[in-house]
């Protein structure tokens, strides 16, 4: 059930948009420690803020990285991913964390591709009982 302090509201509509997130680093490579996980969730955090969205959870692995954002339906979730990547993998390189630099190369951190899932709200079965009760 929605908690009503979840649901957001826009000029025109409400909402409760909520995606996952994954992003794999370049080949793979196991190259994020702590420090660099917590630099990400900074960066991660303060991009969702600059598209009215927000970073509900976040959590990572030595080469991947989840992120939970409930974002407005206003923006779309390939021009955030871009941000989010684009950005986060700027700044990291200029860190020049050890970590980073030994294991990648080419200037980028991020594979190219990425997974989004929807999450939230009411499964597909009932969404369609729902509809058709209607």
């Amino acid at each position: 059930m929605i908690d009503a302090t979840d649901i957001r509201h826009g000029r025109h509509c409400i909402f409760n948009l909520h995606v996952h997130l994954v992003f794999v680093t370049k080949y793979r490579r196991g190259v994020f420690t702590g420090e660099v996980l917590t630099e990400l969730r900074d960066i991660f955090a303060a991009v969702c803020q600059d598209f009215s969205a927000e970073l509900v959870e976040f959590d990572g692995e030595d080469d991947h990285v989840h992120l939970l954002v409930n974002y407005p339906p206003t923006v779309s979730v390939s021009a955030l991913v871009n941000s989010l990547k684009g950005v986060s993998s700027r700044l990291i390189r200029k860190k020049n964390y050890p970590s980073v630099r030994k294991r990648l190369w080419g200037g980028a951190l991020w594979s190219p591709s990425y997974f989004a899932g929807s999450c939230g709200g009411a499964p597909i079965s009932i969404i369609r009982q729902y509809i058709e009760q209607q």
